[in-house]
């Protein structure tokens, strides 16, 4: 699958946040819903950053072609260098640091919509289209 972000909508918006930041990114749901994925992406204080990613994805309702589902990812988030280090938990000066991302989204046949929580700071709706299907 591919996807894509516009943009985030912060909780607690900041002077220090870019007008635009925006995410690209490519994921591989296996059959039984275990996941990989890689973004990349333009945080919101403007620095290009990554997440390699691994999860897993629950489907709630629904059936293959069109279903309400809950995704957990969690892996290794580069990028979120200084002075914005400590803007994501359990991350080194030369930023690289964890992140743990929960989605909710709508699979309609090819098409996804997604909405992620971004911790305390925000949420990034993404956009997808399934290549594989």
């Amino acid at each position: 699958m591919l996807q894509f972000a516009p943009g985030v909508i912060h909780f607690d918006p900041s002077p220090d946040h870019v007008d635009h930041s925006w995410l690209v990114g490519a994921e591989y749901i296996w059959p039984e819903r275990w996941l990989a994925g890689f973004a990349y992406f333009k945080n919101s204080f403007g620095q290009k950053s990554q997440y390699a990613y691994g999860g897993y994805s629950w489907v709630l309702h629904g059936d293959a072609a069109h279903h309400l589902y809950l995704k957990l990812t969690g892996g290794v988030v580069i990028g979120y260098r200084e002075p914005y280090d400590n803007k994501i938990p359990v991350n080194s000066s030369d930023g690289i640091g964890l992140g743990v991302i929960p989605g909710l989204g709508y699979q309609y046949e090819r098409f996804n919509v997604q909405m992620n929580v971004l911790g305390t700071a925000g949420l990034m709706f993404t956009f997808g289209y399934d290549l594989l299907r």
